[in-house]
């Protein structure tokens, strides 16, 4: 009886050890499994600003309430990967939006890789190259210097935004020579923002090669004032674009002559303008109409043939 009870007490033991190890083992795989992988997009300096010697930097505590990364020098891409059993092989870069200044990296880029991994879609976000800010907070600077300007702040940042949009070539041209190692196919490939991402997802369905032609386009609220005269090319991709009537930068007009354009040279398009969201919302929750924008673009991924697995 002693001994039976023994060997009861030491299986019982054995399977708890056990059960406790397979518990570690897991939570040891997901969080793994929950560091993302991030890619530098060029060896060593980033050609253009060789001399730039800040430090990248995050603040949390802004007029936004997000969170801002600021001071970008050394682009890279993060890259979110959907389970294997839904993948579909369509891929996205994501560029944050932020006047330039930083990117809203978690409401207009990580949320938005997320929430399309659900579908089945790879995501890179893009940490695009920004303006060189001189205090804590980024939000406050912008702010201060170019209060309701966004001609002028673009104006001033010329430089800038053509680096920015470089840095999203290099980025567009990386993941295509890459496709099969992310197991993604090389001609389902798009780049979307919101805002100053959005610009850069405009400005590149304007201009690009074979190399960095992106797939489809999705600008979020852009500024396209400065580039919607140039002719629309040949080849122009398939594009979703969102806007509120309410935007307090006015780029809902930006959306409505970006359409246009695409249109008249018969091309794809599809825009939606919301009554109320303001500028900038990504992935807020307002209790709004404009909170579904995400959900209309998968709709449009899966009318263009970019959500079903080939």
């Amino acid at each position: 009886m002693i001994r039976t009870a023994f060997f009861k007490s030491s299986y019982y033991s054995y399977e708890h050890a056990k059960f406790l190890l397979v518990s570690v083992l897991i939570l040891l795989s997901a969080l793994l499994n929950a560091q993302q992988k991030v890619i530098q997009l060029y060896n060593g300096t980033a050609p253009g600003s060789e001399n730039w010697t800040w430090d990248e930097k995050v603040n949390e505590h802004n007029i936004f309430n997000r969170k801002l990364v600021y001071n970008v020098s050394h682009p890279s891409l993060t890259v979110f990967l959907p389970d294997t059993s839904i993948a579909n092989g369509t891929s996205v870069i994501i560029c944050p939006g932020g006047a330039w200044y930083m990117l809203d990296i978690e409401g207009e880029g990580y949320e938005v890789a997320r929430w399309l991994n659900k579908k089945g879609v790879t995501a890179f976000v893009l940490k695009y190259r920004t303006v060189h800010i001189l205090t804590d907070d980024p939000a406050k600077e912008v702010l201060d210097k170019y209060p309701n300007n966004a001609d002028k702040l673009n104006e001033d940042n010329k430089a800038v935004i053509a680096l920015a949009i470089t840095d999203a070539k290099v980025a567009l041209a990386y993941v295509r020579q890459h496709a099969a190692a992310y197991k993604i196919f090389s001609d389902k490939i798009g780049i979307m923002g919101g805002s100053s991402g959005g610009t850069i997802a405009a400005a590149i369905g304007y201009n690009h090669t074979a190399e960095n032609r992106p797939d489809f386009i999705a600008p979020l609220y852009p500024y396209v004032r400065s580039i919607i005269n140039l002719d629309v090319p040949i080849d122009a991709p398939p594009m979703f674009i969102v806007a509120a009537t309410d935007d307090q930068l006015g780029f809902n007009i930006d959306c409505i002559d970006l359409y246009k354009a695409w249109t008249i040279a018969k091309h794809s398009a599809e825009l939606h303008i919301y009554s109320k969201g303001g500028h900038g919302f990504g992935m807020s929750i307002q209790s709004l109409p404009s909170d579904t924008w995400i959900d209309r673009f998968a709709d449009w991924l899966k009318q263009e043939g970019f959500l079903k697995p080939r």
